[in-house]
C-alpha cells in the first residue's frame, strides 16, 4: 500500500470518526431532551392533581352552596386521569378545561369576595391552597410545553428523521388546556380595611 493509499485510509478513519462522534453527540442531545419532556410532564401531572385535589377540598369544605359545590366536585373528580395514555390524553385535556371553566363560574369575583368577608381561617386556607395549586399549574404546563416544542425542533431535522436518532420514541405533543385561574385575593380595599382592623385590633 502506498503511501497516498495510507493517507486516504487515514483520512476516511478521521471523518467517519467525526460523523459518528457528531451523531452520537446529537442522540444524546435528542436522549436528553426526550428526558426533560417526561420530567415535565411528571411535574404538570402532580400539579393538576393537586389542583383537582385543592378544588375538591374546597368543595366538600361546606364554605360553597349546594350546587357550586356539586359542579366543582364534579369537575374536579374527571381530572383526574393519567397523562401517560395516549388514548386518554385528549379527555384529560377537555376535563382539564372544563375544571379551569368550573372554578371561574363558581369562584367568581363577587362569590370569593364573600368567602373573604367571613373572615374564615379555614376557608382562607383553602383558598390560599388553591390559588398557589392553579398557579402551579400555569407554570407546569408552561414548561412542559417548552420542552417538547424543544424536542419535536430537533426531531424536525433531517439527520435525525434520516438516521433515525430517535428511535421508536413517540413524537411528544402540547398539552393544551384552558388553564386561566380564577382570580381567589380579596380586593385591594379589602385587604386595607383588614390590615387597618388589624392593626386597631393590635393596640
Amino acid at each position: 500500500m502506498s503511501a497516498g493509499d495510507v493517507a486516504l485510509v487515514l483520512a476516511a478513519v478521521v471523518v467517519l470518526g467525526g460523523l459518528a462522534w457528531w451523531l452520537t453527540a446529537r442522540a444524546s442531545r435528542l436522549d436528553r431532551l426526550h428526558v426533560r419532556v417526561e420530567t415535565t410532564r411528571a411535574a404538570l401531572d402532580a400539579a393538576l392533581l393537586r389542583r383537582a385535589a385543592a378544588a375538591e377540598a374546597l368543595a366538600a369544605s361546606g364554605a360553597l352552596d349546594p350546587a357550586s359545590a356539586l359542579l366543582l366536585a364534579s369537575a374536579s373528580a374527571e381530572a383526574t386521569a393519567p397523562l401517560d395514555a395516549p388514548m386518554e390524553r385528549v379527555e384529560r385535556e377537555v376535563a382539564e378545561s372544563d375544571l379551569s371553566r368550573a372554578l371561574r363560574a363558581v369562584l367568581s369575583p363577587g362569590a370569593v369576595q364573600e368567602l373573604h368577608d367571613r373572615r374564615d381561617e379555614v376557608v382562607e386556607e383553602l383558598l390560599a391552597d388553591l390559588s398557589t395549586a392553579c398557579d402551579r399549574v400555569v407554570l407546569a404546563r408552561r414548561f412542559a410545553n417548552d420542552s417538547v416544542v424543544a424536542a419535536r425542533r430537533v426531531r424536525r431535522g433531517a439527520v435525525v428523521r434520516v438516521a433515525h436518532l430517535a428511535g421508536h420514541a413517540p413524537l411528544p405533543r402540547t398539552f393544551d388546556v384552558d388553564d386561566e385561574p380564577p382570580a381567589l385575593g380579596p380586593r385591594a380595599g379589602d385587604r386595607r380595611g383588614a390590615r387597618a382592623a388589624g392593626q386597631e385590633g393590635a393596640a
